[in-house]
């Protein structure tokens, strides 16, 4: 399955500056912000959830093959079902959610249907998180930015904080794409910054490269 922008982009930007000894992926698709997660600490426990048949098959492959498969491992099971059976909680948490926005379509009405049932809404991601993050912990998200207000609003009611941001844009001439979000229980003063993916087509910026190139084979 192909390997999206915005889960590298995760992966490689949330900070585990607190060093984090058990982590989560919520959504991990093919668990690569997991992978990434693995790589990038020393957690003991690298966790994931995914849904899908085929994107929970390929994430337990990909956990298999990797050499941190003695930390990694990914539950088949809606976040719903893995809060209710859970009772401890993690230091960091981690989603790229699959989002469905009704005026964005395939055109194949059974498609859409699976991403509908598939998608995770923000409501039900939050209440996810408040359950299963400890009280140090931090929680770090990317989303599509028109639903940035939308989100931070809707955090603050689950008392999560955003603590960092940072816009997302392919070029700097383009409207910002992606929100990069990282929450806690508590409230500090918000760092915000912004990360412009490319100068012109395939060449990327400094910042993009430094940020991502650990995870490239060829960058």
């Amino acid at each position: 399955m192909k390997v999206g922008t915005d889960g590298v982009l995760l992966g490689a930007w949330v900070s585990i500056k607190d060093t984090p000894n058990s982590i989560l992926d919520i959504g991990a698709g093919t668990g690569l912000i997991a992978l990434q997660m693995a790589q990038r600490s020393y957690a003991e426990t690298v966790d994931a959830i995914e849904l899908d048949d085929e994107a929970y098959e390929q994430c337990v492959e990909n956990f298999e093959a990797s050499q941190w498969s003695d930390r990694l491992f990914c539950y088949h099971a809606s976040l719903q079902e893995f809060t209710e059976e859970l009772e401890e909680t993690y230091d960091l948490i981690v989603s790229n959610p699959p989002f469905y926005i009704e005026n964005v379509t395939s055109g194949d009405k059974s498609r859409d249907k699976a991403r509908q049932n598939l998608s995770l809404p923000f409501k039900e991601l939050l209440d996810g998180v408040k359950k299963l993050l400890s009280n140090e912990g931090d929680f770090a998200v990317i989303i599509p930015f028109k639903e940035e207000k939308n989100f931070l609003k809707q955090a603050i009611t689950f008392g999560l904080y955003v603590n960092r941001i940072t816009h997302v844009k392919g070029n700097p001439d383009s409207e910002i794409k992606r929100s990069l979000l990282q929450f806690s229980f508590y409230e500090t003063t918000i760092q915000k910054d912004e990360l412009v993916i490319e100068i012109e087509r395939h060449q990327y910026t400094k910042a993009y490269q430094e940020l991502t190139a650990p995870f490239y084979l060829k960058m």
